[in-house]
């Protein structure tokens, strides 16, 4: 299996049109907050210092979230390819056994979601530091690249399942499109969650990838949220966390971090578990 992952990392960096359009809606999603998005939000927020500061770290932490869904998703672009041009009968030909046939295509993808994550957490702070803002701490670094790697993990297995249903690129290349403009809807990025009706609310609540956009926005704003609402009334600051998707009100409270990370770990096993079965009766 080692050498099928090695060969589907290799298939996949060598496309860089692959690589660049798997980006293609964190680069959507940034170019819009430069130009306008970015000011329209400081614009109601308290003229204090560090303003700026959060709201680079409120995106930043929302590409990030988007990114892991995207480039996972552009990964697996490789199993369909294979299936397409029958490349994977070789495969199922050879004595290797169809679980790690999958399996290397899953363990790939999932690298690749992650580096590229990781890749995006550096820019991004690179990008905050220059616009004067402060890297993370020690600790709040190692929170964000562990909630990185549960998110890639939680969406290979979603997209894992997702992925068994297609046969040809037109179809991947059509759901791949849908998916990079669906996230940055429910990770509330071209929009507030607070802003959106209810329902869509509701529906953003039960979205795993909102919900690890929830836990980085949590770990890499705490500083600034502790800047720039320090001095301000303890309302104003919950409803700018309401608003912009750094808590999930369900029946009037809260819900908690554990609740988030156990709904990304819960998504993980449900997912894989429906994947395993599929691939399964599609082999016999």
């Amino acid at each position: 299996m080692t050498a099928l992952i090695k060969r589907n990392l290799k298939v996949y960096f060598r496309d860089r049109a692959s690589v660049f359009f798997s980006l293609m809606a964190v680069f959507i999603i940034f170019a819009l907050y430069l130009l306008f998005l970015g000011d329209v939000w400081i614009q109601n927020l308290p003229s204090v210092p560090g303003t700026k500061a959060l709201m680079d770290a409120w995106i930043v932490s929302g590409l990030l979230a988007v990114s892991s869904v995207t480039t996972v998703m552009g990964a697996f672009g490789t199993m369909v390819d294979d299936r397409s041009r029958k490349i994977i009968k070789d495969f199922s030909a050879s004595p290797v056994s169809r679980g790690k046939i999958v399996g290397g295509y899953e363990v790939a993808s999932f690298l690749i979601g992650t580096l590229m994550a990781l890749l995006m957490l550096a820019l991004g702070e690179m990008y905050i530091v220059v616009r004067g803002g402060a890297l993370l701490s020690a600790g709040a670094m190692l929170t964000v690249v562990a909630l990185i790697v549960l998110s890639s993990l939680c969406n290979t297995a979603m997209i894992s399942f997702l992925i068994s249903f297609f046969k040809s690129q037109n179809a991947f290349g059509t759901a791949s499109s849908i998916l990079g403009t669906l996230v940055g809807f429910l990770t509330g990025i071209y929009m507030p969650i607070g802003m959106l009706p209810e329902a869509v609310q509701a529906i953003i609540k039960v979205f795993p990838v909102s919900h690890a956009a929830l836990l980085m926005r949590n770990a890499m704003m705490a500083v600034p949220m502790q800047q720039v609402f320090g001095g301000a009334p303890q309302m104003l600051a919950d409803g700018f966390r309401t608003e912009m998707g750094l808590v999930f009100n369900l029946g009037g409270a809260p819900m908690s971090t554990l609740a988030s990370v156990l709904i990304l770990v819960g998504t993980t096993a449900v997912f894989f578990v429906l994947s395993i079965i599929r691939f399964s009766a599609k082999s016999r």
